[in-house]
């Protein structure tokens, strides 16, 4: 049986140096050209060491996202929902129509034939939710969302159009997309005034 390393050993400086290098590799390069060689090259570091902590490229890359979600799109509570989600909204925009969203959109196809990759796009998604629904838990417990709304349909309501949009490369979206959206959803949302 292999020992897994502890992955609180890692080198944050070489941690921190693969998961640039394998980012830029991917937008420079595309996702299916990028490799665990490549990686290692443009990293400096040896390949044995990128294997040492992850199992192939796309976990390499679903780090890389996961730690550009949470310092980039994270939600915030300031105590207007409408706010909040105008801003975290907005704010995941930017990252799928950045060079980011070509890392994303090249994890979202290998994850339907990856089974691993699949695991690790889904436990990054169901966070992302989680967090939202999270949100919502306490915007409803405030009064801002009506107490019968279920939690998990409006998270859905409020990223599927987003996602809808940047998938299929309907349309660019306008900066203000997701407030507009935000503000036609809430109507349904929002409590009726007594």
């Amino acid at each position: 049986m292999t020992r897994q390393p502890d992955p609180r050993r890692r080198n944050e400086q070489s941690r921190r140096a693969i998961l640039q290098a394998a980012a830029e590799l991917c937008v420079q390069v595309g996702f299916a050209a990028t490799t665990v060689e490549g990686i290692a090259a443009r990293a400096g570091v040896g390949k044995q060491t990128i294997y040492r902590w992850w199992p192939s490229k796309a976990a390499v890359l679903l780090e890389y996202m996961q730690d550009l979600r949470a310092a980039t799109a994270d939600f915030l509570d300031t105590g207007d929902v409408l706010t909040d989600l105008v801003a975290q909204t907005t704010a995941v925009q930017r990252l799928l129509t950045s060079d980011a969203g070509a890392i994303w959109r090249g994890l979202l196809v290998t994850a339907q034939t990856d089974d691993a990759a699949a695991s690790g796009v889904r436990e990054l998604i169901e966070r992302a939710i989680d967090d939202g629904r999270a949100r919502l838990a306490t915007a409803q417990r405030d009064g801002q969302i009506r107490a019968d709304v279920d939690l998990d349909i409006a998270v859905e309501l409020i990223f599927g159009p987003l996602y809808h949009a940047w998938l299929l490369r309907a349309r660019t979206l306008p900066e203000q997309h997701m407030a507009e959206v935000l503000r036609t959803l809430f109507a349904g949302l929002a409590p009726t005034p007594a």
